[in-house]
C-alpha cells in the first residue's frame, strides 16, 4: 500500500523539544531587554501588590534605582490609595475581576519637582501571575491643558477672573460642603459698573477705555489685597464684562465688612487716572450684597446684586447701595402688575368709582371725576398711583383711557336718564398726554359721545398742568378741537408746574384746578397755629386772575368746614374733598342727586 502516514519519531520529538526550550529563552531575554529598555515606565506587580521588577525608566521618573523598588508596596509608590474608588478599582485588577485601571495622579520627584502621569494597571496576560504597572509623563500636557485653561477663565484687557470663572468659584463658594464644616456661612457680594466710562471709550477710543478698564483692575485687587490682610484671603476680583467688576467676598462677617470694601473701591475709583498723557475721571455705583450662604443660589445672588447697582444709579450714581428686601419685593410687584396690565384691562378687572365735585356757594353736586381702580386678584384694590405709570410707559394708558372714558360717560348718560328732575351732573376724566400722540383721541370722543348720548357739555378732560403748558402742535390742536365740540378742558393739580397764567388765555382751557398743597395751608385754622396771610393771598390772586380770563376754579382736597369757608369767600367756584365725599361707587353718587345738599360745607 503507498500514501500511508507514519507518526513522528522519537527523535524529532527530543529536536522539536529543544528548538522550543530554546525559542523560549530568546523570546524571554527579548522581553527582558525590551522591559528595560522601554521609553515608558513600567513594573510587573505580583498579586499581593508588590513590585517585582521595575525598569530604568521607572526608576528615573520616581527618582529612584529600579533595583530599589523591587519588593515595595506599588500603590504607595503612584498614591493609588488616596481615594476609595481608585483603591477598590486596584484591589480589583489584581484579584483578576477587572480589565484595566486608568488614572491621573500628582508625583512629587525627589528634587522637589511635581509631575502629572497617567497611570495604567492591566494583567499580563492568560494565566500569568500578577499586573503591568505603567507610568506615562503627562506633565507638558496638563501644563498646557491648564495655560489654556487661565486664557478661557480670565479677561484678556484686565487679567481678572472672567465671568465663567467668576460663577464657577460663586458655585463652589455656595455650595454645603464649602461652609458646613466651618467659616461664617455667609457670603458677600460687591457688583459695580463704572459712572462715565462710555463717554470715555466714545470720545477717546477703545484703546484708551482698554488701559482704563486695566488701571480700574490694578486699584480694585489692591483693594482686595488689603481687606485681605486681616482675613485668610483676600476677595476674589473679577471683571464680568463691559466695565462691569465684581467683588466675592466667601466667608463674609456681615454688612459692615461688605460696606467698607465699597467705600474702598468708590475712594481708590474716584481717585484720576493717568492714561496715555491724559488725566481721566469716573466713578463707580455698587450693589452690594450679603447674605446666608445656606438657601442661596449664583442666579439670586448675582440677580440681587444687580438690582441694587441699578438702585445705586438711579438714585444718583457714584455710591454704593446695600440690598434691601423691601424694596427689591415693591419691584418686583411692580413688575409683576407691568406684565399683567394688558391683560387685565381685557378681563375687566378695571372698575371706576366717583368723587363729587360741589359748588361752593351752594354746596349742590355739579359733576363727579372719575377716578380708576385695578381690582387686582392677588394685590386687591389697587390705586391709580400704582398703575398708571406703567401704563403710560407701555402704551396701555391709551387703551385703558378709552375703557374709562367709554364707561365714564356712560355711566353719566345713565345718571341723567335715571334722574330726569335733577340737573345733569357732568363727568371729568383723566387724560395722559400719551393718549393724545398715541391715538386719535378726538375721534375716540366723539365716538363716545355719540354711541352713549351723552351731551359734549357734560364732559370735562382734565390733563396737567406741565401737560397742557407745553403743548403745541398736535396736543394743541386736538385740545382745540374737543374744545370746539364744547368739551371742557381742565388742568389738573395748578400751581405746581409753570403757573403761568398769561399762557393759558391762548389755550382752550376752561377750568383750573387747585393743586391740594395750595389747600392744605388753609388747615391752620382752628389748630392754634398762627395763620398765614400769603396762602390766603396768593389763592385769592389765581382765582382772580382765572376769573378775568374767563375761567372757573376748582379747589382739590377740601377736608374741613374752615377750608371750604375761606375758599368760599375769596371766590372759588367748586371744591373736591373729603368733606363732601371720598371716591365712592355709582350707586352712592345716585343717592347724593337726590339731595340738596353735598357733606357739610
Amino acid at each position: 500500500m503507498s500514501g500511508t502516514s507514519e507518526g513522528p519519531t522519537p527523535a524529532a520529538d527530543l529536536n522539536r523539544a529543544v528548538v522550543t526550550e530554546s525559542d523560549f529563552s530568546t523570546t524571554y531575554h527579548t522581553y527582558q531587554s525590551a522591559f528595560a529598555a522601554a521609553p515608558l515606565a513600567m513594573a510587573v506587580v505580583d498579586r499581593e501588590g508588590l513590585v517585582v521588577g521595575a525598569n530604568g525608566t521607572l526608576g528615573e521618573l520616581l527618582g529612584s534605582a529600579p533595583e530599589s523598588l523591587a519588593g515595595q508596596v506599588a500603590a504607595d509608590l503612584v498614591d493609588l490609595a488616596s481615594d476609595a474608588r481608585t483603591w477598590s478599582a486596584y484591589q480589583e485588577v489584581l484579584r483578576g475581576r477587572q480589565a484595566r485601571l486608568r488614572c491621573t495622579r500628582r508625583l512629587k520627584h525627589p528634587d522637589g519637582q511635581s509631575l502629572w502621569v497617567q497611570v495604567t494597571v492591566a494583567p499580563l496576560g492568560t494565566g500569568e501571575p500578577g499586573v503591568l504597572l505603567s507610568l506615562a509623563d503627562i506633565s507638558s500636557q496638563r501644563e498646557l491643558q491648564a495655560r489654556l485653561r487661565h486664557l478661557q477663565m480670565h479677561d484678556p484687557v484686565t487679567r481678572l477672573p472672567n465671568r465663567t470663572l467668576f460663577f464657577e468659584r460663586l458655585s463652589a463658594a455656595l455650595e454645603v460642603e464649602s461652609y458646613a464644616q466651618g467659616g461664617t456661612g455667609r457670603i458677600g457680594l460687591c457688583y459695580l459698573d463704572l459712572d462715565g466710562f462710555k463717554a470715555i471709550n466714545d470720545t477717546l477710543g477703545h484703546r484708551v477705555g482698554d488701559r482704563l478698564l486695566a488701571a480700574v483692575a490694578e486699584r480694585l485687587t489692591r483693594c482686595a489685597d488689603e481687606a485681605g490682610l486681616t482675613r485668610g484671603s483676600a476677595p476674589l476680583v473679577a471683571r464680568l464684562g463691559g466695565d462691569e467688576f465684581a467683588l466675592l467676598v466667601e466667608d463674609s462677617t456681615g454688612t459692615d465688612q461688605l460696606a467698607d470694601l465699597a467705600e474702598a473701591v468708590l475712594k481708590a475709583v474716584q481717585a484720576p487716572f493717568d492714561i496715555s498723557g491724559r488725566r481721566l475721571s469716573v466713578s463707580a455705583s455698587i450693589g452690594v450684597v450679603e447674605r446666608h450662604a445656606a438657601g442661596t443660589t449664583p442666579t439670586a445672588l448675582v440677580q440681587a446684586a444687580d438690582t441694587t447697582l441699578y438702585w445705586a444709579k438711579a438714585d444718583g450714581k457714584a455710591r454704593w447701595t446695600l440690598f434691601d428686601p423691601e424694596r427689591n419685593a415693591h419691584r418686583m410687584t411692580r413688575q409683576a402688575l407691568a406684565s399683567t396690565l394688558r391683560p387685565a384691562i381685557e378681563r375687566g378687572e378695571f372698575v371706576l368709582e366717583y368723587q363729587p365735585l360741589v359748588g361752593m356757594e351752594d354746596g349742590r353736586l355739579r359733576g363727579v371725576e372719575a377716578l380708576v381702580r385695578w381690582n387686582h386678584p392677588q394685590f386687591g384694590m389697587l390705586t391709580p398711583n400704582r398703575f398708571i405709570g406703567l401704563a403710560e410707559e407701555d402704551g396701555s394708558i391709551v387703551q385703558l383711557g378709552r375703557w374709562v372714558l367709554d364707561t365714564a360717560c356712560r355711566q353719566a348718560r345713565q345718571w341723567q336718564l335715571d334722574h330726569p328732575d335733577e340737573p345733569p351732573i357732568f363727568v371729568s376724566v383723566n387724560v395722559a398726554v400719551r393718549q393724545v400722540w398715541d391715538s386719535d383721541l378726538v375721534e375716540d370722543v366723539a365716538d363716545i359721545l355719540a354711541e352713549t348720548g351723552l351731551a359734549p357739555g357734560l364732559l370735562q378732560l382734565e390733563l396737567t398742568e406741565s401737560a397742557v403748558m407745553g403743548s403745541a402742535g398736535r396736543p394743541l390742536q386736538a385740545l382745540q378741537a374737543l374744545s370746539d365740540m364744547g368739551v371742557h378742558i381742565a388742568i389738573d393739580d395748578f400751581g405746581t408746574g409753570y403757573s403761568n397764567l398769561a399762557y393759558l388765555s391762548r389755550l382752550p382751557v376752561a377750568v383750573l384746578k387747585l393743586d391740594g398743597s395750595f389747600v392744605r395751608g388753609f388747615q391752620y385754622e382752628g389748630t392754634g397755629a398762627p395763620p398765614n396771610p400769603a396762602d390766603e393771598v396768593v389763592v385769592e390772586a389765581m382765582i382772580q386772575l382765572a376769573h378775568r380770563l374767563g375761567l372757573t376754579v376748582t379747589a382739590e382736597c377740601v377736608e374741613t368746614s374752615a377750608q371750604a369757608s375761606r375758599l368760599r369767600r375769596i371766590g372759588c367756584d367748586t371744591g373736591q374733598g373729603w368733606l363732601y365725599s371720598r371716591p365712592v361707587t355709582p350707586d352712592r353718587i345716585s343717592e347724593l342727586m337726590s339731595r340738596q345738599r353735598v357733606g357739610n360745607p
